[in-house]
């Protein structure tokens, strides 16, 4: 099974329907702001995961699609407020919204699409009682990852942060809009409270995977398939469950926290990281949580949908980048 393959053709459908549920209206550059980040592209991975959900418990595309759109709209949100924040001037290959535009035009661009997502989702042809509860769980995940990104600002100021801090900060920060796609599609999808649950303790599970992975990508990869320059972390001095384990462990590394580092620095980190058993550490970390999620859809009926659930559990760990 082709993961990839098997997620553009969800994406399909979602793509067609940010235009017409997000239409360029007046004021147009507004609008034209808010659909640039969206329309550039990207995974699409949780609203495919909203559809793959509502299949996997019995249902179709046709019946969650609004809530995949709001979804993404969301995650698009995220991303743009995330972009003025780091002062990122590049993402999915083009110009930020930000530099595109200004910051005070994308914060009202993202507020856009978080407003819309919410409206498009409020509109949902279902069960009045299930679209409340999925308006409900957005609202609170988005609240989540406030409080996420709010906690990796303070980790910078901190040299104290524990693994179980992370593992917090990266739940709410990353994992908990994967998680919330899972329910979501669930729940429009007429699954019953204790499937729905399940599938949002899978999305949970493999958003944190994903991230502690993510952390050693960012050591591991060559720079050509990584996109962005290797060891960005380290030179940043983010508290990664693979720093804080190396400092637990009285493990000296002088690129951390520097801003910059030679590739021959680099290496020596790595290695160094290696060597104390830190990255992998990580590895068996992200391996474990991705198995704990991957047993939550034992509560899943056989179908092809629940099949390539467990497939892009099992990508989050095998990607290169």
């Amino acid at each position: 099974m082709n993961v990839i393959d098997e997620i553009k053709k969800r994406s399909v459908y979602v793509d067609k329907a940010i235009g017409e549920l997000l239409p360029i209206t007046e004021p147009v550059e507004l609008y034209k702001a808010s659909r640039y980040l969206p329309d550039a592209g990207g995974k699409r991975l949780r609203p495919a995961t909203v559809i793959l959900a509502a299949e996997a418990v019995g249902s179709n595309v046709n019946a969650v699609l609004s809530a995949a759109v709001a979804i993404e709209l969301v995650h698009n949100f995220t991303l743009v407020h995330d972009d003025i924040m780091d002062k990122d001037g590049i993402r999915r290959g083009v110009p930020s919204v930000h530099v595109e535009w200004s910051e005070a035009c994308a914060i009202l661009a993202g507020d856009t699409l978080y407003s819309k997502s919410f409206e498009i989702l409020s509109r949902i042809d279902c069960d009045p009682v299930r679209v409340v509860k999925s308006i409900e769980l957005l609202s609170g995940t988005c609240a989540e990852i406030c409080e996420g990104q709010w906690m990796d600002i303070n980790f910078e100021n901190r040299d104290d942060v524990g693994e179980h801090e992370y593992l917090e900060m990266v739940k709410k920060k990353t994992s908990v809009l994967y998680a919330a796609s899972a329910k979501i599609g669930a729940l429009l999808g007429g699954a019953s409270d204790e499937v729905a649950d399940a599938l949002y303790e899978f999305g949970c599970l493999v958003g944190i995977g994903f991230q502690i992975y993510d952390d050693v990508l960012d050591l591991v990869t060559p720079e050509q398939i990584l996109g962005k320059v290797r060891g960005s972390d380290l030179m940043e001095g983010k508290k990664t469950v693979i720093a804080i384990h190396a400092m637990k462990h009285g493990v000296k590394l002088d690129i951390f926290g520097s801003g910059s580092a030679t590739i021959s620095q680099i290496d020596e980190a790595v290695k160094i990281l290696e060597d104390s058993g830190s990255i992998g550490y990580a590895n068996d970390l992200a391996m474990s949580y991705i198995q704990r999620g991957k047993a939550k859809l034992d509560i899943l009926d056989d179908s092809e949908a629940k099949d390539v659930l467990l497939a892009i559990a099992d990508y989050m760990i095998e990607r290169a980048y």
